[in-house]
């Protein structure tokens, strides 16, 4: 019988992890689908890691891990995938909003062939106005950079083990996990849902931290920033060829060119467009340094009874029983 796994990154999530644990028990047991469930506390500051531990020791389907620190979500679903077992893995919010009566449809289509089977949101639900705005900045700075139409994608999707073995393999530490199965390739289909509302907590997402993200995982999977760095050169260097004739042409005709504003806004402009791309190319440096330091995605720091000893951070469980 085939497997199902499931990992859930959480982040101060401790209201959620024992709803979310029974609702998906039922619904997986009701539909008949054997699972395993796998939480990773990102670095959490409440007692996220403690409500996993009692529902793991509750339910022997139900296995975590706590990172030392926050690394972050990409570091959480890496860190899932690594730690699952099935012969399906599925990708989901720990709070929820990604709903589960969707899972089913995935699990279908997974059995029917399907390789990958993305969550596509059919309605984002009831989200702020500053919220939504922010977000749907966010998407289409990525679909722009990343060539990909990132509007309606999510986290939430189902992944064969081939792929996610493919995943696993890439060597690169900068990861963005949504853009990564697009370009992964293998039979791809999709399942509509609309965004549920959280039961318990508040989204810990910003605008800041939406942007930060964008930008971060731009740099990461895209050098479109890196050409625009050549257009900004291009642009600065026509506006100058125009200035210069402008002036020729009126120093030619004896009228005399007024230099001092002119000169400033001039200076002004290529500063500018010197200053940003600097900073493009410094971000993309920054990330080449993290690459060639080799550090790892994460680093976990305990992990419930059930989960095997080849985990990272098991050694503190097995230095106890020793």
């Amino acid at each position: 019988m085939s497997l199902l796994s499931i990992v859930l990154p959480a982040y101060n999530e401790e209201q959620n992890i024992a709803n979310t644990a029974k609702v998906l028990g039922e619904l997986l047991e009701q539909h008949g689908i054997d699972y395993e469930l796998v939480f990773i506390s990102d670095g959490s500051k409440d007692g996220t890691f403690e409500r996993i531990k009692e529902e793991s020791a509750r339910n022997p389907r139900v296995r975590g891990a706590e990172f030392s620190r926050n690394f972050g979500k990409e570091a959480g679903i890496f860190a899932g995938l690594e730690l699952t077992t099935g012969d399906a893995v599925i990708v989901m919010d720990c709070d929820l909003q990604h709903p589960p009566e969707v899972i089913p449809q995935m699990w279908e289509k997974w059995q029917q062939g399907a390789e990958i089977v993305e969550g596509i949101k059919a309605d984002r639900g009831k989200e702020s106005l500053g919220y939504k705005l922010s977000a749907g900045l966010f998407y289409k700075i990525m679909s722009k950079l990343i060539k990909m139409d990132m509007n309606a994608s999510s986290d939430f999707k189902l992944l064969d083990r081939k792929v996610v073995q493919v995943l696993l393999e890439l060597p690169e530490r900068n990861t963005f996990f949504r853009a990564l199965t697009f370009w992964a390739g293998f039979r791809t289909e999709t399942v509509e849902y609309e965004v549920q509302e959280r039961k318990y907590g508040q989204s810990k997402w910003s605008f800041w931290s939406l942007m930060k993200y964008a930008i971060t995982n731009a740099t990461s999977f895209s050098t479109l920033p890196l050409q625009l760095v050549t257009i900004m050169g291009g642009v600065s260097i026509l506006f100058s060829v125009i200035l210069a004739i402008q002036t020729l042409v009126r120093y030619l005709m004896g009228t005399a060119v007024e230099g001092f504003t002119t000169v400033i806004l001039l200076i002004l402009i290529i500063g500018g467009f010197i200053m940003l791309s600097l900073g493009v190319i410094g971000h993309y440096i920054a990330r080449i340094y993290e690459e060639v330091k080799g550090r790892p995605k994460y680093i976990i720091s305990h992990v419930t009874e059930n989960v095997p000893g080849t985990a990272v951070g098991s050694w503190k469980r097995e230095h106890r029983e020793s």
